[in-house]
């Protein structure tokens, strides 16, 4: 009977052993799991929620940038245009302020009265004044017209009145000096002698 209780401790001592070596397994409350699970997905959720609305509020303050930028753009261009057309039609406008006092002297040489003798002479200088002028028109350049037309302060400059009963009133009656367009342009009026 010894023999008996020595192998029952034997087995206990084996049971003990086989116990001894599972690994010890720890038991872990599933819900509290779930709640730390649970509130980090919605953290990082909040978190994503709000990067999107940033980007979204960059993305739409760098189109606004872009559409702004785009106007500004289209706006210079089109200034741009306006100023070389404006240069293009215009580019004449100094050459011809230049020349109108030679043009105006031309045309007093031209009144005065001459000999046989100068007629020649003359005649020469009244081709050259005609080769002017026909230059000049062919950039758009235009003597305004003055005399018997209604005086209009946008294109004639007056420097004296007179009245005379037997034209209208408003009218100009005498030219002093011509007045020239460039275009559409004014660029020397006509100084006239206005009725009142």
């Amino acid at each position: 009977m010894e023999e008996k209780n020595d192998t029952s401790h034997v087995e206990d001592k084996h049971e003990n052993d086989v116990e001894n070596d599972q690994p010890d397994i720890e038991v872990i409350d599933e819900n509290i799991e779930d709640d730390s699970t649970s509130n980090l997905n919605q953290n990082s959720t909040k978190d994503l929620e709000k990067k999107i609305t940033d980007l979204q509020q960059e993305k739409d303050d760098v189109y606004d940038k872009l559409v702004r930028l785009q106007a500004e753009y289209d706006n210079f261009k089109k200034r741009t245009q306006k100023e070389k057309q404006s240069e293009r039609k215009y580019k004449s406008q100094d050459l011809v302020n230049e020349l109108l006092p030679a043009i105006d002297n031309f045309e007093r040489a031209l009144q005065v009265e001459v000999s046989e003798e100068a007629s020649n002479f003359v005649e020469g200088v009244s081709m050259v004044y005609r080769q002017i002028q026909d230059a000049l028109k062919s950039q758009g350049v235009e003597e305004i017209e003055s005399v018997g037309t209604e005086f209009d302060p946008n294109i004639h400059h007056a420097v004296m009145q007179v009245e005379d009963e037997e034209q209208e009133s408003n009218v100009i009656l005498e030219e002093m000096q011509k007045g020239y367009t460039l275009k559409d342009r004014v660029i020397r009026p006509a100084m006239v002698k206005v009725n009142k």
